[in-house]
């Protein structure tokens, strides 16, 4: 079997050592024919202090109990290298070269967008990046407003722009 691009695999257990570790090598390189990259691959025991896991996007790490009853959780966040792709990607959908987009059709783009991106991280805990990415976009979107044309965009005399762009119908993650 011929896969054209390498692929990414990641095997849970409960308990890790050299048998689990040689029958899972013996059945990649044997039965399904795979080549092991031995300098990419690691073993990583989650529930060892400081130890995370990031994989398709998401970031998996044990934290402990918020309320100090003495255990951990499995905490499955967004990863900080898919916050940052999608900074990058809202900071090209409203980037100066796209100024002479009509307001309703630019939101309605991120709305579609952002709601994608939603449906896709809304496993685990995503409220903390969830926040950063609402925040992000309406800074983003306020600075895109005000730099339109000569004379900037002013909300209505006692509301924010915030408000503004809650009226303009921009969904909140």
């Amino acid at each position: 079997m011929r896969f054209p691009e390498p692929t990414h695999l990641v095997v849970l257990a409960r308990y890790q050592g050299s048998r689990l570790t040689g029958w899972v090598e013996s059945k990649l390189e044997g039965w399904l024919g795979l080549e092991i990259n031995r300098e990419k691959t690691r073993v990583v025991k989650l529930r060892e202090k400081g130890a995370s896991l990031d994989f398709l996007g998401f970031t998996f790490r044990y934290y402990d109990d918020l309320k100090g009853r003495g255990w951990r959780y499995l905490n499955v966040s967004p990863s900080a290298k898919a916050l940052k792709k999608e900074r990058k990607k809202l900071h090209d959908m409203t980037d100066h070269r796209q100024c002479f987009q009509p307001i309703p059709q630019l939101i309605e783009q991120l709305n579609r967008h952002l709601k994608g991106w939603k449906n896709y991280f809304d496993y685990g805990y995503p409220i903390v990046a969830f926040g950063e990415i609402n925040s992000y976009v309406r800074d983003r979107l306020v600075q895109h407003l005000r730099r339109r044309s000569q004379r900037p965009f002013r909300p209505p005399e006692g509301v924010s722009y915030y408000e503004q762009i809650k009226r303009f119908g921009l969904v909140r993650l």
